[in-house]
């Protein structure tokens, strides 16, 4: 099969297309033929090996343990383990696995779900990682409550996009940060306010939010506390492109150490597409609550192109492949 693979940790100009064996799967695995891939920040960091706190905790401590990138995934099934009696042959579906850059990839059962009918594969693709970190940012981190003043920085990217439209489904209200070229994007997915932090920095404003969704990774813990409320709550996704140890984790962790000696609720999200998430992220998007946004969607060989896209944080939505 066709995949793209590297033995390194390597830039992603390195990443090589080539032919290699088709994935076996165990009793309790689904054999996916693979229509669309995810690409996110967490790619990025799994090809490159950065940061090298991200290798201590157990992806390859000199060389990466999975030779094919991508985690999530959307496809048909082609084969599934003979403990497997939710998917058959010919179901579409979206999930997690190791490796979904490639045109078969092998994932357990637990970890798909049915693919909604009113998305394309592509779509799909663009669920699973970004989405949960917004569903656990908001629900079970940020324990979001309908009425609530919420902000998400970053809200035009991977991950914003999709909190954008959580917090107006859960019935918040909605501001925005995000850059000028992404402000009419998301004003478009719902949100009732919007800055564009090019030119207005959102603590000079004398409203306090009761919810912070910190995507953007660029904001010191000390502006982000001046825009709570007194009792508020900051939940910070992600991290600066800075540091080749932490790249910005510290930040999550000074706001875990600080927490407990203020009153405002303080912490970092490390989230995990679970299957309970996605089944109510799957019920969402049918529901025409959440869609996904795609910025552009790159052939299999043009993945170091897709990563370096969004690297630059410019990608209004997300980016996907197509296998």
């Amino acid at each position: 099969m066709k995949a793209i693979f590297r033995d390194t940790y390597c830039s992603p100009e390195a990443l090589k297309l080539g032919d290699i064996d088709k994935p076996t799967i165990g009793q309790d695995d689904v054999l996916i033929r693979v229509h669309a891939a995810g690409v996110d920040q967490g790619v990025w960091h799994l090809v490159t090996g950065l940061p090298y706190l991200l290798r201590l905790a157990g992806f390859g401590l000199r060389t990466p343990k999975t030779r094919i990138p991508g985690h999530d995934v959307a496809g048909h099934v082609e084969a599934v383990g003979k403990n497997v009696t939710r998917f058959h042959p010919g179901d579409e579906v979206l999930g997690t696995c190791d490796g979904s850059f490639a045109e078969y990839a092998s994932a357990h059962h637990d970890k798909l779900v049915p693919k909604p009918s009113t998305i394309t594969f592509e779509q799909a693709a663009a669920v699973p990682a970004s989405a949960c970190a917004a569903l656990q940012g908001l629900r079970h981190r940020g324990q979001l409550q309908a009425g609530q003043k919420v902000l998400i920085t970053g809200a035009g990217g991977g991950v914003g996009t999709f909190a954008v439209q959580l917090a107006k489904a859960y019935g918040a209200h909605v501001t925005g940060g995000c850059r000028t070229t992404k402000t009419e994007l998301v004003r478009s997915i719902g949100a009732d306010d919007v800055i564009d932090h090019t030119r207005e920095d959102f603590t000079d404003r004398p409203g306090r939010y009761d919810l912070i969704l910190d995507t953007a990774g660029n904001r010191p813990l000390s502006q982000l506390r001046r825009a709570l409320n007194p009792t508020g709550t900051l939940v910070i996704v992600g991290g600066a492109q800075t540091g080749r140890w932490t790249e910005g984790a510290d930040r999550q962790l000074r706001a875990a150490m600080l927490s407990p000696f203020v009153r405002q609720n303080l912490s970092g999200l490390m989230s995990t597409p679970r299957q309970e998430d996605l089944q109510t992220l799957r019920e969402l998007i049918e529901t025409g609550k959440l869609t996904p946004i795609i910025d552009r969607t790159y052939p299999l060989s043009q993945a170091p192109q897709a990563l370096r896209h969004v690297r630059s944080g410019h990608a209004r939505g997300k980016i996907t492949l197509t296998v």
